[in-house]
């Protein structure tokens, strides 16, 4: 009786291992995901001005933002943030966009999404609750070109500037009315049940990142001009 007891105990071990290797795949996935998102956006001869992008605070990458999860109900749109800390990128945290008045651009299913959060208002409001875009947060759809010299005066006073692509071009997209916020359960996957997404992002709680984590970062510390950023 007591090996059978053993044995299945055994088992479900297991079970609960794999398991949660097949959870961490999920992140590594997302993170590889936002990684290749945000390096072809930063190449694109008309993606974000290098003027613009070293002013940002944080950044948060959402691949493939699905029309369907806001539209009819299903799927909401997942992501990561990373915000700097004195001369690199910090730990990334996972995001999540829930469904509200999100609203895509005619004919595009879904979009890869860059947000850059411009100040210190912007990241508190993030990692402090659930924010709703356009109405706790100001985001403005962020200027495109190698300069930022065509930034509007909306544009440079917004806590949020969004970038979308669909299909390799750059789409409109109306943010007013998601809602953003961390999400814990994938943060406590990756990092652990008592680290908070806001002490992780700001580097009050040390964290060892996975490799997926660090190419992450490695991304944003990359100057698309030619030189290599410190992180």
């Amino acid at each position: 009786m007591r090996m059978r007891t053993t044995g299945i105990a055994a088992i479900a071990a297991l079970l609960v291992a794999v398991s949660a290797s097949a959870q961490l795949s999920k992140e590594a996935k997302r993170l590889n995901e936002a990684t290749v998102v945000l390096s072809e956006i930063r190449n694109a001869s008309n993606g974000i001005p290098e003027g613009i992008w070293s002013k940002a605070e944080c950044v948060v990458v959402i691949p493939s933002l699905k029309k369907a999860g806001f539209i009819v109900g299903g799927e909401s749109g997942s992501g990561v943030m990373s915000c700097k800390q004195a001369n690199h990128w910090g730990a990334p945290v996972f995001m999540e966009m829930t469904k509200g008045s999100v609203g895509l651009q005619a004919g595009a299913q879904s979009i890869d999404l860059v947000l850059l959060i411009m100040n210190r208002r912007g990241i508190e409001k993030l990692l402090s609750n659930k924010v709703t875009l356009g109405a706790d947060a100001s985001v403005a759809a962020g200027p495109v070109g190698r300069t930022a010299s065509a930034a509007t005066d909306a544009q440079l006073s917004a806590e949020m500037l969004s970038y979308s692509r669909s299909k390799g071009l750059f789409a409109g997209v109306d943010l007013s009315g998601g809602s953003l916020n961390p999400d814990k359960s994938k943060n406590a996957r990756a990092y652990g049940a008592n680290a908070s997404a806001r002490d992780i992002a700001l580097g009050v709680t040390p964290v060892t990142l996975s490799e997926e984590a660090k190419a992450f970062t490695s991304s944003l510390g990359r100057d698309t001009r030619g030189t290599t950023g410190k992180h």
